[in-house]
């Protein structure tokens, strides 16, 4: 079983009856819901109580509560770039060079001309905002420009508003962009970012580690800010950089800011979360709190966190007009370059439940993620399900529940699961590719995993790949222990010959790139 504890199944005469009542009232009031998709970072299968988890996180678990819990919900990839890719334009990320994890300083990686989920947002009379980590690159070929005007990025991409962490919490510059400015920024202290050569005479972790707060384990060796080392060098912007501890708080606040601002019209709000990547510094209210070392105090944050959204949904009486998706960009990850205790305070906690492989992996661990979908009045309560979706349908099912006609070349990779998404079917997509430095398909049962350059291994992190094919029956063993590929030759073969063909079909837009 996926999890340790399961929802009390309704009938199926209820059910469906109140999903018909429902809708026949939302049909009728000609109201537009608003749409808040909440996307954690790293966030694990098995790492939220709700799907069996050591560590309570009550208001993660009260949307599922009040929705639907999906056992069968997948990223498009085990990383986060090409997943938040994926994510936003509806094209698997494999097929565009250039997404893989992206630099801090990498130029914005979405071509402004396509067509984006936020475009189909604002063509639908929609307010739309992002806010948290966006991690797809920002400015022109050569990079942005953090001193002056940093575009294109969100706000050419059809958002409203944005204010972003640029790449990563462990990636200079540690500074937000509210829509094309750095926040907060002084001129008279310009901000120079460097990934390829030190800056003279700035501090970095190997040379002076009498600076350091949290050590690294591996890489995270260059700037120092904050006294933590991070990915890439960095100079100046003082009064701009970020306090790790409060980033959580920042980003709520900007979120339900945008909320009250716009609680008379339709939103959509894409809230990216910086919980739970690393570096792990959770406030000091949740310090030592979960029990199992700092990983699992921002657990809590991220917690505490969609608390302060739903908080204010009820305050501003939108609760019953607003459909929020919960969900993770890839896998979890314990060790990923600070020493913070992950592994060894982890206890009998399982980060991705009885799933193989983590972040990083073509193994379910990798891009089997927490899904929930929460409508009061549409979505039944306390229901479940182990319909086959991903996070690149929400293109193409939120353009049909807010009767946008998509035209050739939109999200090319997205289906249409809306029926699936508000637990009105029981059945979503026939087959989904995956990606994680090899690819996968998975179809019915079964899940094939194609034979990559390399094998293995990467700092202990359990990748999947195999100079050999691999397949797996899901059904029978959801922790892919046995391979099945040998005695399983016409399925290999019919498998390997459907991913081929996705990957020549006509949805390809630019070079493929597999990597």
């Amino acid at each position: 079983m996926l999890k340790q504890s399961f929802f009390i199944k309704r009938t199926a005469s209820i059910l469906l009856l109140v999903t018909i009542s429902s809708m026949v009232s939302f049909g009728q009031s000609n109201t537009k819901p608003n749409i808040i998709f909440i996307l954690a970072d790293d966030l694990g299968y098995g790492d939220l109580s709700v799907y069996g988890g050591k560590v309570q996180t009550p208001n993660i678990d009260r949307l599922a509560h009040n929705g639907i819990l999906f056992t069968n919900g997948h990223s498009s990839a085990a990383t986060c770039t090409p997943s938040r890719y994926s994510l936003v334009t509806g094209e698997y990320a494999w097929r565009k060079q250039g997404t893989g994890i992206a630099r801090g300083n990498a130029s914005l990686i979405i071509d402004p001309e396509r067509t984006t989920i936020a475009d189909i947002f604002h063509k639908a009379g929609y307010t739309n905002a992002v806010i948290g980590k966006w991690h797809l690159g920002l400015g022109p070929e050569e990079g942005p420009d953090w001193n002056r005007d940093v575009k294109p990025g969100p706000l050419e991409l059809g958002f409203d508003y944005s204010f972003i962490i640029p790449a990563t919490g462990d990636r200079v510059p540690c500074v937000f962009v509210e829509n094309h400015r750095v926040a907060n920024l002084d001129t008279k202290d310009p901000i120079t970012v460097s990934y390829d050569e030190p800056i003279p005479d700035e501090p970095t972790y190997e040379n002076n580690p009498e600076l350091i707060k949290v050590q690294s384990s591996h890489g995270h060796n260059q700037a120092i800010v904050n006294g933590i080392g991070r990915i890439g060098y960095m100079k100046g912007g003082q009064s701009a950089l970020w306090d790790d501890k409060n980033i959580a708080a920042v980003l709520a606040a900007k979120a339900s800011a945008f909320l009250e601002t716009n609680m008379s019209t339709p939103f959509f709000l894409y809230f990216a979360t910086h919980d739970i990547h690393v570096p792990r510094t959770p406030h000091t209210k949740f310090l030592g709190k979960s029990g199992l070392g700092v990983r699992g105090d921002a657990i809590l944050q991220l917690d505490w966190t969609v608390g302060q959204i739903t908080k204010t949904l009820d305050h501003l009486g939108l609760a019953q007009k607003t459909l929020i998706i919960f969900s993770s960009d890839n896998g979890p990850v314990l060790d990923d370059g600070y020493v913070d205790e992950a592994v060894e305070k982890l206890g009998d906690h399982q980060p991705a439940g009885a799933l193989r492989g983590n972040k990083y992996s073509v193994f379910e661990g990798g891009t089997r993620v927490p899904l929930i979908i929460s409508w009061p009045g549409v979505t039944a309560p306390r229901t479940e399900s182990d319909a086959l979706v991903g996070q690149i349908d929400f293109f193409s099912s939120f353009a049909s529940l807010v009767d946008q006609q998509l035209v050739e070349g939109d999200a090319p990779d997205s289906e249409n699961v809306i029926e699936a998404f508000l637990g009105q079917s029981k059945t979503g997509r026939t087959e989904l590719v995956k990606q994680a430095g090899a690819l996968a398909i998975i179809k019915g049962d079964w899940k094939f995993i194609e034979s990559a350059r390399t094998a293995n291994s990467n700092r202990q992190k359990e990748l999947g790949r195999s100079t050999e094919p691999q397949l797996y029956n899901l059904k029978n063993d959801i922790g892919e222990t046995t391979n099945l590929a040998t005695e399983n030759p016409e399925i290999v073969e019919s498998l390997g010959n459907l991913l081929d063909s996705i990957k020549v079909s006509s949805h390809a837009s630019q070079t493929n790139n597999f990597n």
